[in-house]
């Protein structure tokens, strides 16, 4: 008989174990520091305004002007599990059209004058529209390290290395 994978604990019990609650924190400290992680060429601006942790992301979520943003398709948002709060705003792709309606979406989802924290499986995604969303006006644009999943492990699955689930932090799922 195979045992049956555990079911992580309610989310008020993992904010009790030590975890951040949303709103918790400073806020202007937190983004100073995820602006520190975000190298620029000499003499240029940042491609983005930063980047947090999962924690951080958490943490921020409950500030006024402070929204998170899931870039993952649809299919990924409902199955294999969101962050509860979050919106789904789809980045799509690079080319001129995709990134139009990505920029037509997030201006729906949140002003360009608010911080926005976007999301993705893995961090690669999100990094492109973070960078896309700067471009565009949204100054305090910041990627989240590790994404919703994480990085592959040797047996190439995600979620035990890193990421939003393997931090903990709640999440839902359809």
């Amino acid at each position: 008989m195979s045992a049956s994978p555990t079911q992580p604990p309610p989310p008020d019990h993992r904010i009790a174990a030590g975890l951040p609650a949303p709103g918790s924190g400073d806020a202007a400290e937190i983004l100073a520091t995820a602006a520190q992680r975000v190298a620029s060429e000499p003499g240029q601006p940042r491609p983005y305004a930063g980047a947090v942790t999962p924690a951080e992301a958490w943490q921020l979520s409950g500030h006024p002007g402070v929204h998170l943003i899931d870039v993952r398709s649809p299919e990924e948002y409902r199955y294999v599990g969101h962050v509860p709060g979050s919106r789904l705003v789809v980045w799509r792709g690079t080319a001129d059209d995709q990134v139009a309606q990505f920029m037509a979406d997030l201006r729906a989802a949140a002003p360009p004058q608010d911080a926005v924290m976007l999301l993705c499986r893995s961090s690669v995604r999100s990094v492109r529209a973070a960078t896309a969303a700067a471009r565009e006006g949204y100054s305090r644009a910041f990627n989240i390290l590790e994404g919703f999943e994480g990085k592959l492990d040797d047996q190439q699955q995600r979620g035990l290395i890193d990421g939003w689930r393997r931090t903990g932090l709640p999440w839902i799922q359809e």
